[in-house]
């Protein structure tokens, strides 16, 4: 079974998350970010995995810690699912329109954490979620899965479907890239032999 518990807890905010990779998309999140738990549940559900999430964060203080090391706990639940990444295709993308948002992923398990972020919001909040923690979220996550990410925005006006575009796309991208292909399931997907 390609899963991973995670419990991480610091000064800051308490994380405990569950993943399953071959899941259905069933999620249960309880992030204390409201609009955060919306786009991570469109990223389970996209995504075909299964999430369940609680984080108790310092969100008196702004919803920067909780963000950022949901992203962390995240990543690294994927790296933990993953193994030795045996068998797994590697590379996922795809382009996702969201209502007047075009939004491209594109994805490589790569053993190297590298996120070229390409959106641009044009509001600094959507209700009271600081759109500059998406990239923070996503920086998290690359960091401690480590993944190659680019995302880019090829359209898109209003921030709400931009952000959501961004997360859906990203929930498709994974869900490719962490399929087993049947035919080289027992063979690391590098000519290094090691990812």
């Amino acid at each position: 079974m390609r899963t991973a518990e995670i419990n991480r807890k610091t000064n800051e905010t308490d994380i405990r998350l569950r993943l399953s990779l071959d899941g259905t998309g069933k999620s249960s999140i309880q992030s204390g970010v409201g609009f955060l738990d919306h786009m991570l549940t469109l990223f389970a559900r996209h995504g075909r995995f299964d999430l369940e999430l609680v984080c108790n964060g310092d969100t008196y203080v702004d919803d920067h810690h909780s963000v950022e090391d949901i992203g962390i706990a995240l990543g690294q639940a994927f790296s933990q699912a993953l193994g030795d990444k045996r068998g797994i295709i590697r590379y996922g993308s795809f382009i996702l329109p969201m209502d007047e948002s075009l939004i491209l992923t594109a994805v490589d398990i790569s053993g190297r954490p590298y996120l070229n972020y390409d959106l641009h919001i044009p509001t600094q909040k959507v209700g009271s979620f600081d759109t500059e923690l998406t990239e923070e979220f996503f920086l998290g996550f690359i960091r401690n899965a480590n993944l190659t990410l680019h995302i880019k925005q090829l359209e898109g006006k209003n921030s709400h479907h931009i952000i959501e575009g961004a997360f859906k796309s990203f929930g498709r991208s994974m869900k490719q890239a962490v399929a087993v292909d049947e035919a080289f399931r027992d063979e690391i997907p590098s000519t290094k032999g090691v990812l």
